[in-house]
């Protein structure tokens, strides 16, 4: 037996999970992600709110991740430490090094990172 869910479904399936930290808009972007993932590999998934949670989390920015992830997000990122860079460009070097390593999910008001 199975059941179909829709974005809305989903979304709030996952805003249920009290061990996550879902915003509302996150919840939708990745219920979307997760929407688009089967539809392009044909793929059925199974939601598992404590898999999901396990394998993405969510930032309010780049550099939150950045900063979470790498105890010298500049240096990690190829910068030097007196080298004067824009938030931009950083987010930039952050948002290529994120691509080159997992999936990265931005919507309006945040990001959400696989794990790696």
């Amino acid at each position: 037996m199975k059941k179909t869910l829709t974005t809305y479904d989903t979304a709030h399936e996952l805003m249920q999970d009290d061990n996550a930290n879902w915003t509302r808009s996150g919840a939708f972007a990745l219920a979307e992600y997760l929407e688009e993932y089967e539809e392009s590999t044909g793929e059925e998934l199974e939601l598992d709110v404590v898999a999901i949670r396990c394998d993405f989390s969510q930032y309010d920015s780049l550099q939150d991740w950045a900063h979470d992830y790498f105890s010298n997000a500049r240096e990690e990122m190829g910068f030097d430490e007196t080298e004067d860079i824009d938030d931009e460009e950083f987010d930039e070097k952050i948002r290529e090094y994120i691509h080159d390593n997992g999936q990265l999910i931005e919507f309006n008001g945040g990001i959400i990172v696989s794990s790696f």
